[in-house]
């Protein structure tokens, strides 16, 4: 008998840890696959039932997700969270008068009821002649595999040392860092099908992962919070506990020592989080219910100048593992490449199959919102856009909702660092800022290379000229 080394055991260990996470993979994934295959089955009865009903046009979509959410705060287990959730959603069009109606139970007798209440419903409904399916034209015949699904191979324990090693981390940090709100692992994986009349049936799967921290920093009598986080469609694509723990200590630290500033006004840095909330007003300016209901400050605005001429943002749905990809929107709509400003001009308007035939256009493939867009940025990165300033406000954080999307009035509160000769000279407060959205997007002057990537919406920071900013 042959013994063996040590090297030759450790490397059958390895060998058969291997073996067990390619099974578990596979495992999911064929599970997953039969998965679909349910929920389609199920979607395509719906339609089968429709018809039989007398139905003109139906639809349906059919979501499940499942997971676990794990908590740690200060080394204990605070909370561990299973879920396993999905519904189906039907609406028919009986001579363009619509009805509506959704169930969690998929059996047979519940499909078949669901389907007969939507009926039902659209017997009492007024007639509207924009409604109904995207023309064929429309529709993704052929969706493509965009590499979303990456279920986790951690344990409920595995996830539970993750999370805790990422608050042990920034809590020994600093002294400073007196106390916390807890570190959080996310694990998600989810099905989504749409078929309707039209013979469309389609699937696919996706998974989302994410770790945060949210830690309280305390010196002398006062305490700032913050947080950092992370998150993919792969679990390996994460930034690590140790990234998202110092980064959470550094931005709770930085906060320390707070002050408020005096009323005035002065140009503007919004840092690429704060940046994100303010091209997301611009997603509400330019959708298609805000635009045939006409309450948006963009109305009339296709083909207008409405950014300086070198910024430019473009959208790619059909992104490997993005954040925001889909083969397909929410309507069985083609999603595609397209510049949304394109030398400063704003070439399109996100429109639904709705939308659309209210506006007299044709959709874009935006039912169920915007798919990872891409905001130009220049050559400087972050110091070198604050010596571009050289005196004003660094936005880090918004508060409030005080954006009318009519008017393009904008005033938030905020919170950040005043900047002076291009450097950081102390944390700011309490303080709101104010402009016309307007006006702040013809007036950016610079956006940094600083790019957030944890963002469906990836832009750096932006400097804008000039704002209100209310203070002491």
């Amino acid at each position: 008998m042959r013994i063996i080394t040590s090297s030759e055991e450790a490397c059958l260990k390895a060998c058969y840890s291997l073996s067990l996470k390619i099974k578990f993979y596979f495992g999911g994934v064929l599970l997953m696959i039969e998965q679909k295959k349910q929920l389609q089955d199920a979607v395509n009865e719906a339609l089968i039932i429709a018809k039989q009903l007398g139905v003109d046009q139906a639809e349906v979509a059919l979501g499940k997700t499942s997971g676990i959410s794990v908590n740690t705060r200060l080394g204990e287990v605070e909370n561990i969270e299973f879920n396993n959730d999905g519904g189906m959603g039907i609406s028919v069009y009986i001579n363009q008068c619509k009805g509506s109606a959704s169930t969690a139970d998929l059996s047979s007798r519940a499909i078949q009821s669901t389907v007969k209440a939507a009926v039902d419903i659209a017997k009492y409904t007024s007639k509207d002649i924009y409604s109904g399916l995207l023309d064929l034209s429309s529709l993704e015949t052929e969706p493509a595999d965009l590499d979303l699904y990456h279920p986790s191979q951690h344990s409920t324990e595995q996830l539970l040392a993750i999370a805790k090693a990422c608050e042990d981390i920034a809590l020994s940090s600093d002294k400073r860092i007196v106390n916390s709100d807890g570190a959080e692992m996310n694990s998600h994986s989810s099905i989504s099908v749409y078929g309707n009349t039209h013979g469309f049936l389609h699937s696919y799967a996706s998974s989302r992962h994410s770790l945060s921290c949210v830690l309280i920093a305390q010196q002398g009598d006062e305490m700032q919070r913050d947080y950092s986080y992370s998150s993919a469609r792969d679990m390996a694509d994460l930034f690590t506990p140790q990234w998202v723990a110092d980064d959470a200590a550094k931005r709770t630290l930085d906060r320390l020592g707070a002050r408020k500033i005096k009323t005035q006004q002065s140009s503007v840095i919004f840092s690429p989080e704060a940046a994100s909330s303010l091209f997301g007003h611009l997603v509400g300016a330019i959708s298609g219910t805000s635009l045939y209901k006409k309450s948006s400050f963009l109305l009339d605005s296709l083909d207008t100048q409405i950014f300086p001429e070198w910024m430019t943002i473009s959208e790619k749905p059909q992104l490997r593992k993005g954040i925001a990809s889909v083969p397909f929107d929410q309507e069985g709509g083609k999603t595609v490449d397209r510049n949304i400003i394109e030398n400063g001009v704003l070439q399109t308007y996100l429109l639904t199959g709705y939308a659309a035939r209210k506006l007299k256009m044709q959709s874009t493939g935006h039912a169920g919102g915007i798919h990872n867009w891409f905001i130009s940025t220049g050559c400087l990165d972050l110091p070198g856009l604050f010596k571009e300033m050289g005196t004003g406000l660094f936005v880090t954080e918004l508060m409030g909702q005080g954006v009318n999307l009519v008017t393009g009035d904008y005033s938030r509160g905020a919170s950040g660092f005043w900047i002076e000769n291009g450097m950081i000279a102390y944390p700011v407060h309490e303080i709101t800022i104010a402009g016309n959205l307007q006006e702040m997007f013809l007036n950016i002057v610079a956006v940094a290379n600083d790019i957030d990537p944890r963002s469906s919406l990836k832009t750096g920071s932006i400097l804008i000229e000039k704002m209100k900013i209310a203070g002491q």
